[in-house]
């Protein structure tokens, strides 16, 4: 079987200093690409900045084992840092073909004693960060006709988690954008996915007993990824959950519903039933599909 390359493709990989990201950039590298590897340095909350030793350390390797590899230490909850890690990606190697937006912080707090401050830090580093990154490296993408981008969730942001309102709304919100993304780069032959990984990293260290951890290597997430990032791949929009070898695929789907003509309060409590039944539920490309055929469904019963 033929093996997956990436010789002659730039990639940037934001909060690559440590766990998933430093894994993603490490494979991508040890297959033929061109890296940016970005990190603030950080603590996990978000505060401070380490300085330029984990970004450092990372590049370090991936030049030891022969690979090409530059580093960033900028954040990515500004728009100028985001620029200015593509243009880190640009002024090093000329282009950019894949961005994987994986940094990522916590400050977990059950809701009713979550503070403003830690609501709007999550956001920024999760989805305007996302933003951020992503938005000028799609520019010059568009641009080469070719790009691959991850958006990185988590299962919190699927399927919701105690004490993580601020961080499973955020990455909930990444969802939309990596949906958006797949409609609006499909013309340019740009793949946009989301990866919901389950990894043994800075982020998770004290949430998981040691002995989970250790069966949860990041080394075990970053080979979907990099598929999803690769030329071969076709597929986009899509969710993924990976994490300790297992692999599959998440969606959001909706019932087949009910139509219920002179809707009243009564008629939505009789029907509740019917209208909560998943039996042949269905999945939408887009909005505007799904839209059009609920509306085409009720029209014709009414």
């Amino acid at each position: 079987m033929s093996e997956v390359r990436f010789d002659d493709r730039v990639a940037v990989v934001t909060g690559a200093g440590g766990g998933l990201g430093r894994a993603h950039a490490l494979l991508l590298a040890s297959r033929g690409a061109k890296v940016v590897v970005n990190d603030l340095g950080g603590a996990r909350d978000g505060d401070g900045a380490g300085g330029s030793n984990m970004a450092d350390k990372v590049v370090d390797e991936i030049k030891a084992a022969g690979g090409e590899a530059v580093a960033n230490y900028d954040g990515v909850d500004t728009y100028a840092g985001g620029e200015n890690i593509i243009k880190t990606a640009v002024d090093a190697f000329g282009k950019v073909d894949i961005v994987i937006a994986n940094a990522g912080i916590l400050r977990d707090r059950a809701f009713h004693n979550l503070e403003e401050a830690d609501w709007d830090k999550i956001f920024a580093v999760h989805v305007k960060g996302s933003f951020d990154v992503i938005q000028p490296a799609f520019r010059l993408m568009r641009q080469q006709n070719y790009g691959r981008i991850i958006v990185t969730t988590s299962n919190a942001g699927l399927y919701g988690n105690f004490g993580q309102a601020n961080y499973s709304s955020a990455k909930t919100a990444l969802l939309g954008l990596a949906s958006t993304l797949e409609l609006e780069g499909a013309k340019y032959n740009i793949k946009a996915n989301v990866i919901a990984p389950v990894a043994a990293s800075r982020l998770t260290e004290d949430v998981m007993p040691p002995a989970v951890l250790e069966k949860l290597l990041p080394e075990f997430v970053s080979p979907v990824v990099a598929y999803l990032v690769s030329e071969e791949c076709q597929v986009s929009g899509n969710i993924f959950t990976a994490g300790g070898g297992y692999v599959g695929r998440a969606a959001i789907v909706e019932s087949k519903g009910a139509v219920l003509p002179g809707i009243t309060i009564e008629a939505v409590r009789d029907n509740i039933d019917k209208i909560s039944d998943m039996t042949g539920a269905e999945e939408f490309s887009n909005a505007f599909d799904e839209v059009s055929k609920r509306l085409a469904t009720a029209t014709a019963a009414s």
